[in-house]
C-alpha cells in the first residue's frame, strides 16, 4: 500500500471517506471524535462535530451541513472544500437516517 490505507483511516475517522475515486463524493460514516477542526490549504476550516459520540453512540442519527439538515449519505467535494461545519447526531441504535430513495452515494 502506498499510504492509501492510512489516508482512508484519517478520512474515515473524520466521518467521511472517498468511496469511488474520481466521483467527487465522500461517503458518510461514523466519526471517531467529538470535535475535529481541519485547517485547509485555502485558509478555510472544516469543523466536524459529533458531541454525543461515545462507545455506545456509534450510529449516525442525522447530519447537518452548516446548520442545514443533510439527508444524503454522500458529501460532494466542493461542499467540504468550502469549509464550514459538519455536525453528526449520534445514537446507540441504527436509525432511518440515510435510508431514503435518493440517499445512497454513487457506486
Amino acid at each position: 500500500d502506498n499510504g492509501e490505507q492510512s489516508a482512508w483511516f484519517l478520512f474515515s475517522s473524520l466521518g467521511f471517506y472517498p468511496l469511488v475515486m474520481g466521483s467527487g463524493e465522500y461517503a458518510i460514516g461514523s466519526p471517531l471524535f467529538k470535535k475535529v477542526t481541519v485547517r485547509m490549504d485555502n485558509g478555510r476550516k472544516l469543523v466536524v462535530k459529533a458531541p454525543k459520540n461515545s462507545d455506545e453512540n456509534i450510529y449516525v442519527q442525522g447530519v447537518k451541513v452548516n446548520g442545514k439538515k443533510w439527508t444524503s449519505t454522500a458529501l460532494p467535494h466542493d461542499v467540504l472544500a468550502k469549509g464550514g461545519t459538519l455536525e453528526f447526531a449520534m445514537g446507540p441504535k441504527p436509525s432511518a437516517w440515510g435510508t431514503g430513495k435518493d440517499a445512497a452515494p454513487v457506486s
